[in-house]
Order: structure tokens, then C-alpha cells, then sequence
């Protein structure tokens, strides 16, 4: 069972989730050197999200919806925000249900990324609602229809394993070296900071110079 409660300055994003599977080295350049930059796929990204916030909250006698939904957890130590909660409500006014959407720009993605910040969704409000979440929904833009996702127990696993590298990355400061990714790089916001070409070719010159010199630095 798990028994830390995390105090409300050590919380994570749940957006820095994201970060952190797209690449650590990002994660570390914009949540551990404070930096940010903006690109054509952040911008629309953000503009979807705030069309999505911009709506009105729906409320019928037994379902709700709450748009931009403020959310968090001290069990795991996550605070961010839902684009949108789903609630049915039983006759006595108790909740039958509750969902998580999440809306996206792209398309469904092969990796976890998606999955497992929904999870962390879910962990937020299962705690706050005092519920089980058993499953959410995506709405991706781009294929302009929803689709589920189940909230199991490996999906969880996957998504507490993720929460702890995110924190010893955290604790520990220091910022990965630069790997050059084409698909990867040429698209994020940060390429010009993060110099991953140059950067990472530096760093194979010193590591290649302590290689060449390394019976000099043991006689020292």
C-alpha cells in the first residue's frame, strides 16, 4: 500500500508527463532549467485546449459534464487539470460513474504517452471523488471521434513506474545529454535551446578524448 503524501510544493504536472515520454531531456530543459518556446504544433495544441475550456458545463438530472476541471492528488503527488469530466449520478444524487476525456490535435499515437496521462487523471479523481475509474476516452481531433480506453490494472502500473523516473529525474538535477532524433527533434519547440546536434557532438568529443587519455588521467 502506498503511504507517502506528497505536500502541495512537491507536485507534479500532469502535463509534465508528456514531456517526459516525448523526451527527459525536454523534460528537464522546460521543468528543471525553466525554459520554453512556442511552435506551430504547441500553439495549435493550446488553441484546442482553450476551445475546449471555452465550453459551457452540461448538467441533465443524472450526467453531468465540467469542462477544465481542476484536479489533483497528494497520494501521488500530481496537480493539473481535465479537459473534461463525464458524471452519472444514481437517483439518490451518488455517483454511478465518472470518465475523464481528454481532447487531442493529432491522432491516436502507438506509444503509452496518451494513455498514461489519463491514467493520471484518473489517480487525481478516483482520490478527490472517493470513486473507481475503470476507463476514459480520447477525443482526437484530427480523426474526429472518441475512443475508450480502459483504466487497468498494467495501464496503472505503467503509469506509477513512469511517475517514479519522473521524480528521481527530478531529485536529481541534472539535465540527460542530447540525443539527436530527426522526427523528434525537428519538431519540438525547443530544438534551438536544446542545440541537440551540436550539443550531443560535443559531448562525444570529450568522451572520446577521455577514452584516448584515460592512461594519463589514472597516473594522475
Amino acid at each position: 500500500m502506498k503511504s507517502i503524501t506528497y505536500s502541495e510544493d512537491q507536485l507534479l504536472p500532469i502535463s509534465a508527463i508528456a514531456h517526459f515520454c516525448y523526451c527527459e531531456r525536454r523534460y528537464a530543459l522546460i521543468h528543471l532549467e525553466q525554459l520554453w518556446a512556442e511552435n506551430r504544433f504547441t500553439v495549435e495544441g493550446e488553441i484546442l485546449h482553450e476551445r475546449v475550456h471555452a465550453e459551457h458545463h452540461e448538467s441533465r438530472k443524472y450526467f453531468r459534464q465540467e469542462y477544465s476541471m481542476a484536479v489533483r492528488s497528494l497520494a501521488w503527488g500530481l496537480i493539473g487539470k481535465c479537459d473534461l469530466v463525464e458524471l452519472w449520478l444514481n437517483k439518490d444524487g451518488s455517483r454511478q460513474k465518472v470518465s475523464p476525456v481528454e481532447f487531442k490535435r493529432g491522432r491516436k499515437k502507438e506509444s503509452d504517452v496518451d494513455r498514461v496521462q489519463l491514467c493520471a487523471q484518473a489517480l487525481c479523481l478516483e482520490e478527490m471523488l472517493g470513486v473507481t475509474i475503470e476507463s476514459g476516452q480520447f477525443y482526437y481531433w484530427q480523426e474526429h471521434r472518441r475512443s475508450d480506453v480502459l483504466i487497468d490494472q498494467a495501464l496503472r502500473e505503467v503509469t506509477i513506474g513512469l511517475l517514479e523516473r519522473i521524480r528521481a529525474l527530478q531529485d536529481s538535477g541534472q539535465t540527460p545529454q542530447a540525443e539527436y532524433e530527426k522526427r523528434k527533434c525537428d519538431n519540438c519547440s525547443l530544438v534551438d535551446s536544446c542545440m541537440p546536434k551540436s550539443t550531443n557532438a560535443r559531448a562525444k568529443q570529450v568522451e572520446r578524448f577521455i577514452q584516448n587519455n584515460l592512461h594519463l588521467i589514472k597516473e594522475l
